[in-house]
């Protein structure tokens, strides 16, 4: 395969701590929630979230994406209310344990958003692109933090029925072309891309996506890829997503051969040591 790597270094302003990208970084993922696809993420107590953030932070993560509510395929939306419950004490908790860690609140609710950034979140990771929330891209902009803008088909009680395209790769970047416009207009100074991987696209949609990873480079943003244990991965090999580790290593692998900056993922150390390996080519 082509290696094709952006070595731009980004520079992302996250409420005052300064995030530099000039090499691939790890997001390590938190669910506050009962029922998100992957068991052991899940982290309803703030003790366990401490300990989960203790450990990739120490395995190099320099992100955590700390989300209260499941966008798995057919899952039904909660309140931001019953979201704000779950996260807030988790992001509180790790801000004050681990004050030089950057979090990402997971969230498409502009009020969620808000407050956990108040709560110490320094980042927005929003998988509608500021689509379900018609407040959201002004109020980041206003709390001027970093914003993950991701691309979805649908919503995700219905992204997996029919997801359809006329042609995959030129369709995304006609999108993030028109969002990453409005935001700047907005006053949204740092995007960082996700193409949204599981998220209104088939096996055959992933697999393009992946394979074509390195059309996104044409934005000057950070690209972040999110693949870790999904359903492209396991539903393939007849596996279940506590399985799924090896085939997330492999993937990861392919999307830092095409640019991606970083890896959203359960697993840290594997995914720090595919980054310090594909390092080792440059």
């Amino acid at each position: 395969m082509q290696n094709i790597v952006n070595e731009k270094t980004f520079v992302l302003n996250c409420k005052g701590k300064v995030l530099i990208i000039n090499k691939p970084l790890v997001m390590g993922v938190i669910n506050a929630t009962p029922d998100s696809f992957f068991v052991d993420s899940r982290k309803n107590d703030v003790t366990e979230a401490i300990k989960l953030a203790e450990r990739m932070i120490g395995e190099g993560a320099t992100i955590i994406d700390i989300g209260g509510q499941t966008t798995k395929p057919g899952s039904e939306r909660i309140t931001d209310t019953e979201e704000m419950d779950r996260v807030l004490p988790v992001i509180e908790a790790i801000t004050k344990t681990f004050p030089y860690t950057v979090l990402s609140i997971d969230t498409y609710y502009a009020t969620v958003a808000k407050e956990a950034v108040y709560a110490g979140a320094s980042m927005v990771n929003d998988i509608s692109g500021g689509t379900m929330d018609e407040n959201m891209i002004a109020t980041v902009a206003q709390l001027n933090v970093p914003y993950i803008l991701m691309h979805i088909q649908g919503t995700p009680k219905t992204m997996q029925e029919n997801p359809t395209y006329n042609d995959l790769v030129p369709e995304l970047l006609d999108y993030f072309i028109h969002q990453i416009s409005i935001c700047r207009k907005a006053g949204i100074k740092d995007i960082i891309l996700d193409p949204g991987f599981g998220f209104g696209k088939t096996l055959e949609h992933n697999y393009h996506l992946l394979k074509n990873l390195n059309a996104f480079q044409i934005f000057d943003n950070p690209l972040l890829v999110g693949v870790s244990r999904k359903g492209m991965i396991y539903n393939p090999l007849n596996i279940s997503p506590k399985e799924a580790l090896n085939g997330t290593t492999v993937v990861n692998t392919i999307a830092l051969q095409q640019g991606a900056k970083i890896l959203r993922v359960h697993d840290v150390k594997e995914a720090k040591q595919a980054i310090d390996l594909i390092g080792l080519m440059h």
